[in-house]
């Protein structure tokens, strides 16, 4: 490849990837204003909310359900019990999964890049004072990530963070995601699916 070629191909991905962050920032915008909106206050709403977007509700509900990871004061089950409801146990549980995995895993890449400031400014203090240290020190803490990722009630979306301050490498969490997380979602899908 030629320095015209390489130049060329740098600017096409220079500008596809300012299309991208822009399309990520528009949904970003969306989703925030429609959190302060009241749209995510209940099931009922939510869902309301999803319906308008008609054959595009899965896709808006995938990326909601990234969102609502990086941004932990969405709230995640509400996702879970609208896609079964809407869309049926097995797109519902697609939807989350996607959107809850690519979520998380964008969560820890953040925080491997900007650090323990970024943690402590999303999660309360104390919170991170408790885990950090065990966190980095544990010998167990990979076991114990990948059953709070199979179990509900445990603070996912913290642990994703916390997880890009350890010394954890991308691809072992890559797999803690991929392989823990489905059970727990598909579990809430069949159980929102069935009292529907």
């Amino acid at each position: 490849m030629n320095h015209n070629q390489r130049t060329t191909r740098q600017k096409y991905i220079r500008g596809l990837s300012i299309i991208v962050i822009a399309i990520v920032m528009a949904f970003f915008v969306v989703i925030v204003k429609a959190y302060f909106d009241g749209h995510f206050n209940s099931v009922e709403s939510f869902q309301e909310y999803i319906s308008q977007f008609g054959y595009f509700g899965p896709i808006f509900l995938t990326i909601i359900q990234a969102i609502q990871v990086v941004l932990p004061v969405l709230p995640g089950f509400l996702g879970c019990a609208v896609g079964s409801v809407m869309f049926g146990p097995l797109v519902g549980f697609l939807c989350n999964y996607i959107g809850i995995s690519v979520g998380s895993i964008i969560a820890f890449f953040l925080a491997k890049k900007f650090g323990a400031p970024l943690v402590k400014d999303l999660f309360p203090k104390d919170k991170y004072k408790k885990w950090a240290g065990w966190a980095e020190s544990s010998k167990s803490y990979t076991m114990f990530l990948f059953v709070a990722m199979l179990l509900p009630l445990f603070p996912d979306d913290f642990l994703c963070y916390l997880s890009g301050l350890t010394e954890m490498r991308a691809r072992k969490f890559i797999w803690i995601i991929a392989l823990g997380k489905p059970w727990c979602i598909l579990a809430y899908s069949l159980g929102f699916s069935l009292i529907k």
